[in-house]
C-alpha cells in the first residue's frame, strides 16, 4: 500500500469532519479527509436539511386551512406528495456543492472515498492506502437506531435514511418515538395529506420542558395527529400497505407504513478503535473536555462523541479542537451555551438549563421570569399568540431560556449568545429592537426581571419623591 503522510487526518464528511478539513487545510495543514458514504453526512443527507425542508412543504400546505381569523377563507389544498419530496431533493442538490469532494480538493484536502480502519495509534487504511498523521479527528457521526422489538426485522419500516427516498404518500403513517424526528415527521406527513399515529413509550419529547412539551404536543393533536404516550412496543408484525404494531396491554395499531425514531447509534463498528487505543463504548468514543480520547493524537467531534447530537454542535466542537491541534492552545468544549430546537409549529427551543434543572441545581437563588407571546403587538397582529418564553435567571445572569411558539429557532439566538459569553440580564434589557417583531419578547421578559425592582421598592419610591421634592 502507498503510505501518505499528512498533519490531520479527517475521519468523516459530515459537519463536523468538513468543518475541521476546511479549517486546517486553508491555516496551512495538510489534511486527508476520509468519507465511506457521502459527502455532507447524514445533516445534508437524511437529517436537518431534508426534514425542514418536507416542514416548509407541510407548512404551505397549512398555510391553507387557515387564515379564517384574518378574514381569509381556509381551503383545502391539493397536495401532491411526491412533489414535495422533490423539492427535498433539490434542496439537497442545491446545497450539496458547498460539501462536495471537489470543493475541498480545491480547497487543497486529499478526499480519499473510502470505509477507514485502525491499524495503529497512528495509521488507517482507506482507499488502498495507508495514511499516517500526527492527529486524527474521528467525526464519523451516528445512524439510526434499530431497537430489538420482536418481529420489526421482518417488517417493511423506514428511518430518517429512507424517508425521504418516499414519493407516494402513507395512508396511515406509523411512527415509533415521540421526540424532536418522529414529531417533526408526524407534522409534515399529517399537514400533507396522511393520516400519523405516533406511539412513545414514556412521554412525547420527554427531555424538554414539560410545560413548552405539552404546548407543542398539544397543537399536533389538534391538528389531528394521534399521539399515545406511556406506551411501550411489545411487537411488529404485517408486510407494506398493512403493518401492525402491539404495546403493552395488548393494544394493536394499525397503519400501512412505519418509521422508526427511536434514537441513534454511533458509527464506531468499522473503524477498528482497539488498534488505536481509543476507548469506547454504546455511547460512542469516550473524550475529556477538550474532544481527545485515551490516544492523545486522536480526537473525536460530533454524535460519535456523545455531547450532543446536533449539526451545530459538530460545528462548534470542531472549532474548539483546530484551537488546540493548530496553535497548540488549551481549548475545552462547553455545553451550557448550545441551543436546540424542535421544528414543529409551534417551535420548541431551549438553551441552558431548564427550569427544573435550574431548581434541582440552585433551589430558591433562582428566578423563573415568564411571559406569553400575547404579549407581544407583533404576535397580535398575526394572530399567533399560542406560546410563551421562560428565563431562569441566577445572581442576575440567565443560565437557561426555553422558547415555545412561533420562529423560537430564530429567537433562542440572542440567550445563545447571552450564555455564551456570561452577560447580565441587563444587557439584554437594554436593547432596543425594532418595533413591531416578535424579538421584543425577549427584551420584554428581561425587563419583567426589572420591574418589581423598580416598581414596587419603597427606597425607589422615597429616593424619587426626595428628587422631585428638591431638584428644581
Amino acid at each position: 500500500m502507498d503510505l501518505i503522510k499528512t498533519d490531520i487526518c479527517v475521519i468523516g464528511a459530515g459537519s463536523g469532519g468538513l468543518s475541521v478539513a476546511a479549517g486546517a487545510v486553508q491555516m496551512g495543514a495538510s489534511v486527508v479527509l476520509i468519507e465511506g458514504h457521502k459527502m455532507g453526512g447524514d445533516c445534508l443527507n437524511y437529517g436537518c436539511v431534508p426534514s425542514k425542508a418536507l416542514l416548509a412543504a407541510g407548512k404551505a400546505a397549512a398555510q391553507h386551512r387557515s387564515g379564517a381569523a384574518l378574514g381569509i377563507t381556509p381551503d383545502e389544498p391539493v397536495i401532491s406528495y411526491g412533489a414535495a419530496q422533490e423539492h427535498v431533493a433539490q434542496v439537497i442538490a442545491a446545497i450539496e456543492p458547498h460539501d462536495s469532494q471537489e470543493r475541498f480538493e480545491g480547497l487543497g484536502v486529499q478526499v480519499i472515498r473510502d470505509w477507514a480502519r485502525f491499524t495503529g495509534k497512528d495509521e488507517v487504511e482507506a482507499g488502498g492506502k495507508r495514511i499516517r498523521a500526527r492527529r486524527f479527528v474521528i467525526a464519523t457521526g451516528s445512524r439510526p437506531m434499530v431497537p430489538p422489538i420482536t418481529g420489526l426485522a421482518d417488517v417493511p419500516h423506514l428511518t430518517n435514511e429512507t424517508i425521504f427516498d418516499l414519493r407516494a404518500a402513507p395512508a396511515h403513517l406509523l411512527i415509533i418515538g415521540g421526540g424532536p424526528i418522529g414529531l417533526e415527521m408526524a407534522q409534515a406527513h399529517r399537514r400533507l395529506g396522511c393520516k400519523v399515529t405516533v406511539i412513545e413509550g414514556a412521554k412525547a419529547l420527554g427531555n424538554d420542558d414539560p410545560e413548552a412539551a405539552a404546548l407543542v404536543v398539544a397543537a399536533l393533536r389538534g391538528e389531528g395527529i394521534e399521539i399515545i404516550e406511556g406506551a411501550q412496543v411489545e411487537a411488529v408484525r404485517g408486510e407494506a400497505g398493512a403493518i401492525e404494531v402491539e404495546v403493552a396491554g395488548g393494544q394493536v395499531i394499525t397503519g400501512s407504513h412505519l418509521l422508526v425514531a427511536v434514537g441513534r447509534t454511533p458509527n464506531t463498528d468499522r473503524l477498528n478503535l482497539e488498534a488505536a487505543g481509543v476507548n469506547h463504548g454504546r455511547g460512542g468514543v469516550e473524550v475529556n473536555e477538550s474532544l481527545r480520547t485515551s490516544n492523545r493524537k486522536v480526537y473525536a467531534i460530533g454524535d460519535i462523541a456523545g455531547r450532543g447530537q446536533f449539526t451545530h454542535v459538530a460545528g462548534y466542537q470542531a472549532g474548539v479542537i483546530i484551537r488546540s491541534m493548530l496553535f497548540a492552545l488549551p481549548s475545552k468544549a462547553r455545553a451550557d451555551h448550545i441551543p436546540h430546537v424542535t421544528y414543529c409549529d409551534p417551535e420548541l427551543a431551549q438553551v441552558g438549563l431548564t427550569e427544573a434543572a435550574a431548581k434541582q441545581a440552585h433551589g430558591d437563588a433562582v428566578q423563573v421570569i415568564k411571559l406569553g407571546f400575547d404579549a407581544t403587538d407583533r404576535a397580535q397582529a398575526e394572530g399567533k399568540t399560542r406560546g410563551f418564553i421562560k428565563v431562569m435567571v441566577l445572581k442576575g445572569r440567565p443560565i437557561g431560556a426555553t422558547i415555545v411558539g412561533p420562529n423560537a429557532g430564530e429567537m433562542i439566538g440572542i440567550w445563545a449568545m447571552a450564555l455564551a459569553n456570561k452577560m447580565k440580564i441587563g444587557a439584554i434589557a437594554s436593547m432596543v429592537l425594532p418595533y413591531p417583531t416578535m424579538g421584543e419578547l425577549s427584551k420584554r421578559v428581561a425587563g419583567a426581571y426589572f420591574s418589581p425592582k423598580l416598581f414596587e421598592s419603597s427606597l425607589v419610591k422615597r429616593v424619587v419623591g426626595v428628587v422631585q421634592s428638591l431638584v428644581p
